[in-house]
């Protein structure tokens, strides 16, 4: 299991921190989204049973794509103040847990996950946890997507198959999907008057942004001049969507084996001030 860090730890923080619920431990320290990280974690792990985990996260707010577009997630605000001492503790935890931190500064968590599920053993089965839609891209015969619901223990599993009945296309599309409709939360527009219905009929009739390109001619005039004036961000927006699965990073099997260490973990709770999670950890020391 492949657990997006930077997606659990934020929807852990701003479920509580909206009515101001932040917990602040004996050191003053907030610690509302490492608890609620913490059990998204724990319930995933006990409901899906991953013989070997992983967490991944961002390195920074820049990455790569910054230097291809100057704009991208301009629009993303800083994070609060009681969430910056919260990523270093969310690390520490899952270190007390013997499960390997992985992250690379330029490029974010989702393309760490890509390059682990992409250069796994091809008889590993590979599943992903996390609430962020972008990473469905991944999915393929070795690998599916956990998707976070509302509240704790609800999850939505989607692999090749129910991804195509929901979206009417197949993960391989959903960067094309992106591309041509933009995304808001990461500001880029993507192609301007194309939204997410005339996108996927596109994709349906002539299966990647390639193909519709080649077959202007066939589309209405309306379409038509909407990816000519936009073509250029077309495929810069492709570019941007498209998770990279080449990072320089690894995650050994051998290192990611979930063993856990009952009282190592105890331990650290107590340290950081993480109450009631406790219960949760298996009697088994070995939860595998």
């Amino acid at each position: 299991m492949l657990i997006d860090g930077m997606a659990l730890l934020f929807r852990a923080f701003y479920a509580t921190a909206v009515t101001g619920q932040f917990m602040f431990n004996s050191k003053g320290v907030p610690t509302n989204g490492v608890h609620g990280f913490v059990k998204h974690m724990l319930s995933a792990v006990a409901g899906f049973g991953p013989t070997h985990v992983a967490v991944c996260w961002d390195m920074g707010s820049k990455t790569f794509r910054n230097e291809m577009f100057p704009l991208y997630k301009a629009n993303r605000q800083e994070a609060p103040l009681e969430l910056i001492p919260q990523f270093s503790l969310a690390k520490e935890v899952v270190s007390a847990f013997d499960i390997p931190n992985v992250g690379l500064e330029g490029f974010e968590a989702d393309d760490c996950i890509g390059t682990i599920a992409k250069n796994a053993p091809k008889d590993v089965r590979i599943s992903i946890l996390t609430g962020d839609k972008d990473i469905l891209q991944l999915i393929d015969e070795q690998v599916s997507v956990i998707l976070l619901q509302k509240g704790y223990g609800n999850y939505f599993v989607h692999d090749r198959h129910t991804l195509f009945g929901e979206k009417g296309i197949w993960p391989e599309q959903m960067i094309d999907l992106k591309a041509l409709m933009g995304d808001p939360s990461d500001n880029y527009p993507g192609v301007r008057g194309i939204g997410e219905k005339t996108a996927v009929k596109l994709l349906q009739q002539y299966s990647s942004v390639e193909g519709i390109i080649e077959n202007l001619d066939n589309l209405t005039k309306g379409q038509k001049t909407k990816i000519e004036q936009d073509l250029e961000m077309l495929h810069l927006s492709r570019r941007l969507a498209e998770i990279k699965c080449d990072v320089p990073v690894e995650c050994h099997l051998d290192h990611a084996f979930f063993q856990l260490d009952r009282e190592k973990v105890s331990a650290k709770f107590d340290e950081i001030g993480l109450k009631g999670l406790h219960k949760m950890l298996p009697a088994n020391p070995i939860l595998a």
